[in-house]
């Protein structure tokens, strides 16, 4: 009897073991999956804002992670140019009526990709640069910092209040040619946006972090 109960002991202890490996083989089939659907779908998703009192009034940075789906790369090869938006704003609440703009920062920024030269080129106003890889355009493309994002104050800001503060980054659909904008109705493909981040702040007196992956 106790062969028997040792036999049945050690088998036990194999099939335990033989279950929590293929758990996690499954697990990490799940994680890859997930992973390969958002590099199929593309996506903007913004990890880091920050909010920086300067001698000039206040500059927005913000750090994100833009990947675009399969369909996006074949545009960008036929030659057509990708503008991507930026907007944050601050609203002043009132009680007695919708709330208040009183500061807001927007961007466009275009990519676009050169048959000739083989490179990517990032371009807003009077600033430009290419780079080899697509990749090296979306980091930087990701982050905005300084000057190009600084805040427009459309109102006077007052201490102590607790002002809501948006932002959002989208694929501006309406800058592309008319045909594109007629096929990307409607179709899933061509919607990469980010989340719109909604927050309460107050204006800070030096660098204040304004959100984090993870959570406000």
């Amino acid at each position: 009897m106790m062969v028997s109960f040792m036999r049945c002991y050690k088998k036990s202890k194999l099939a335990i073991r033989f279950t929590c490996a293929l758990r996690m083989v499954l697990l990490l089939l799940v994680m890859l999956v997930l992973s390969t659907t958002a590099q199929a779908d593309g996506s903007i998703q913004i990890k880091y804002v920050s909010l920086d009192a300067v001698q000039e009034g206040y500059e927005l940075n913000v750090d994100a992670e833009i990947i675009l789906n399969p369909v996006l790369e074949q545009a960008l090869e036929k030659g057509v140019i990708l503008y991507f938006r930026t907007k944050f704003s601050l609203f002043e609440p009132r009680w007695y009526w919708f709330d208040k703009e009183v500061a807001v920062s927007k961007l466009r920024i275009g990519l676009r990709y050169s048959a000739l030269t083989r490179q990517y080129r990032l371009s807003r106003e009077l600033w430009s640069q290419n780079f080899d890889t697509l990749d090296e355009a979306l980091e930087i493309l990701s982050q905005l910092r300084g000057r190009p994002a600084s805040v427009d104050i459309t109102h006077e800001l007052k201490p102590g209040v607790d002002y809501t503060a948006t932002l959002r980054m989208w694929l501006d659909l309406t800058r592309l040619p008319k045909p594109f904008q007629i096929e990307t109705f409607g179709s899933s493909e061509w919607n990469l946006t980010s989340k719109t981040l909604e927050w309460q702040t107050r204006l800070p007196l030096s660098t204040q972090n304004l959100y984090e992956t993870g959570g406000l």
